[in-house]
Order: structure tokens, then C-alpha cells, then sequence
């Protein structure tokens, strides 16, 4: 035997251990308040905004200063009835993303539990799904006209690919040995669906929701533009086309901070989801 006596280790409960200390792991180096540094940017890009309009370093006609677009903003709000369009594309975009979710989730599974199933899918998706979405809104108003039902079937073609392909490739990618232990704990194969499959599969499907929901608000935009006479992104082609760019601006801005929204939305879900699961926070 050694007689070397183990190294004391000093932790929380021990006032003083000699000259020894805790070592301070990486992740408590950095102080929990620092929520404010997201902050910097969009205040600096603000600032910027702010001088180019002081100084007239573009014409006002072109940029117009942030007082004039929050003007822009509450007009559009309280005599344009702006609400009205920005829940008609919540409403396009929600039912969309559900759709198309839905649809690859299902599809999704299958092809990851079934080598038939992904043989008989694979030629025909694979092509679909290189045709952009904004190649099909012509045909698909063409049988359905310019309401909410074309627009809604457009987004969810985008919405669905994503989500169908990273529950395909999760499902692919569980590891061998829980496979394997699976079979020598005698699990049926309903119970290594649901126990072991899924489970695997669930980060990355989770990540391919987050990323599709922002894209079916992106998507909005151009569909509601080129195919519409309401919604966010028909007010964003009409300011345009009227060189209101006030307007244009408060369009961009809503975008912008509901795409975030979303975003932060589904990060939370996903966090809740995998709560379970450990990682590098950075």
C-alpha cells in the first residue's frame, strides 16, 4: 500500500481546510448577470440608425429616423387596423407549421422504422423537396385562388422537409449498444419504439421544429407578397411599391422581434423537452 494519504478535496461544508480551496468550475467563472450583453448590438445597430437619420447620411425619403417609424408604427396600429393583417399571418403561419409537422413527424417515423418505407418515399420526396416553395405558389393558387388555403399548403411544404428529414436521420442515428441491450433485456418491439427509438430521436427533432417554425415566418412574408391582400408581408409589397418606408420599416421590425419570439418560444419548449439531457453550456 501506498503511503501517501489521498489529496483533501475542500468543499462548501469545510471553513478551512489548510490552504487548500475549491476549484471553481468554468461554467460559475462567468457572472449569471450578463443577460445584458444581447442587449449591445441591437442598441448599437439602433444608434447607428439614429445618426444616419441626424446627419442625413441617407435622405429621409430612403431611412427614415426611428421617431418617424414608431409615428408610422401606432398610425398603422389605430387607423390602418395593422393587428388584422399581423393575426392573419399568425393564424397562416400556425396552422402551417402544425400541418406540415404533423405530416413529417408521422412520415418521418416511418421511414426511420422501415427500410420499405423509405425506399418507396425517397425518389419522390427527394425531388420535391429541391422544387422551392415559392415555385409552387403559382400552380397552387391557381387551384385554390389567393386565400389563407394556398398560403397555408405553400409554408408547410417548407415546414415539412426539415422536420421530416431530422426525424428520419434521429431515428438513423440512435446508437447500437441500447439497440443491442434493448434485444438482451427482451424488449418487444413496441417497447424499443417507445423507450429507446424515440427518446434518441427527440433532440433532433426538436431542433428541426425550432428551425422550422422560424422559416414558416419568414415564409409568410413571401407568400402573403406575391399572393394576397392582407397579411404582413402584402403591407411590406405595398410600402414598397408606395415608397412608404415608414411603413416598410415597422413591417421589418414586427418580423424581426416575432421571429424572435418564436424562436425563444421554441427554445424554451425544447429545453423543456430535454431537460433531461446534459450539455455544454458554454
Amino acid at each position: 500500500m501506498s503511503a501517501t494519504a489521498p489529496p483533501v478535496i475542500a468543499t462548501s461544508g469545510n471553513k478551512k481546510s489548510g490552504n487548500t480551496t475549491a476549484a471553481t468550475p468554468f461554467k460559475t467563472r462567468l457572472p449569471k448577470g450578463n443577460w445584458w450583453i444581447g442587449l449591445i448590438l441591437p442598441l448599437s445597430i439602433l444608434a447607428l440608425w439614429q445618426a444616419a437619420s441626424w446627419y442625413r447620411w441617407v435622405p429621409p425619403i430612403f431611412l427614415p429616423s426611428p421617431a418617424v417609424t414608431a409615428k408610422a408604427f401606432f398610425k398603422m396600429l389605430f387607423a390602418d387596423s395593422f393587428h388584422k393583417d399581423f393575426w392573419e399571418s399568425i393564424s397562416i403561419v400556425s396552422q402551417a407549421f402544425i400541418y406540415g409537422s404533423l405530416a413529417a413527424l408521422g412520415l418521418g417515423v416511418a421511414a426511420g422504422l422501415s427500410k420499405n418505407v423509405e425506399r418507396f418515399l425517397g425518389p419522390t420526396f427527394d425531388s420535391i423537396r429541391h422544387i422551392p416553395g415559392i415555385a409552387w405558389l403559382p400552380l397552387i393558387v391557381l387551384w385554390l385562388g389567393i386565400g389563407a388555403p394556398a398560403k397555408v399548403l405553400v409554408i408547410a411544404k417548407t415546414v415539412f422537409f426539415p422536420v421530416f428529414l431530422n426525424t428520419l436521420q434521429g431515428i438513423r442515428s440512435v446508437d447500437k449498444n441500447y439497440v443491442e441491450l434493448a434485444k438482451v433485456l427482451t424488449l418487444t418491439r413496441s417497447q424499443l419504439v417507445r423507450k429507446v427509438i424515440i427518446p434518441s430521436a427527440v433532440p433532433s427533432i426538436m431542433v428541426s421544429l425550432r428551425y422550422s417554425a422560424g422559416l414558416a415566418w419568414a415564409m409568410v412574408v413571401v407568400a402573403e407578397g406575391l399572393s394576397g391582400l392582407h397579411g404582413v408581408g402584402f403591407l411590406i409589397f405595398r410600402a414598397q411599391a408606395l415608397l412608404m418606408t415608414d411603413q416598410l420599416l415597422v413591417c421589418m421590425v414586427v418580423i424581426g422581434l416575432v421571429g424572435f419570439g418564436i424562436d425563444r418560444l421554441m427554445f424554451l419548449l425544447q429545453k423543456r423537452v430535454l431537460r433531461w439531457k446534459q450539455g455544454f453550456d458554454g
